[in-house]
């Protein structure tokens, strides 16, 4: 889920939503495909995940890890429910292009918990596939 650090959520199931708007902005411009692969596959992006991962039968489980804070001081134990909404939404906007025959991805994103926007995540991804 992109706007956030690995496992906002995790569980044994999952739901999740990703939407992706892309424009290759330098040969829409050119108006013809150019010699550079570079300049060619280059893409401004605009995104939106939205999603939830869970244990048990459903994201408003009481069984969700992340549901829980649990405090503990000696032999006291204390487990708080936090009402977390389980849904967790991103978005935002990054640069896609094609570089020495890797994909490579650069994004800028912002969570969204509880109705709260989080402060920016910046991604860099390399990969075979875009």
């Amino acid at each position: 889920m992109r706007g956030f650090i690995q496992n906002i959520r995790n569980g044994t199931s999952f739901a999740l939503i990703n939407s992706e708007i892309r424009w290759p902005v330098i040969r829409y411009f050119a108006g013809h495909p150019l010699k550079s692969n570079f300049l060619n596959s280059l893409q401004i992006v605009g995104f939106g995940d939205i999603g939830s991962a869970w244990v048990g039968r459903s994201p408003w489980s009481g069984e969700n890890a992340w549901d829980n804070e649990v405090i503990q001081s000696g032999s006291v134990k204390v487990v708080l429910d936090s009402n977390r909404e389980p849904v967790v939404a991103g978005f935002g906007a990054g640069l896609r292009a094609q570089l020495l025959g890797y994909f490579v991805r650069a994004d800028w994103a912002w969570g969204i918990e509880n109705n709260y926007i989080l402060p920016r995540v910046f991604y860099l991804s390399f990969s075979l596939d875009f």
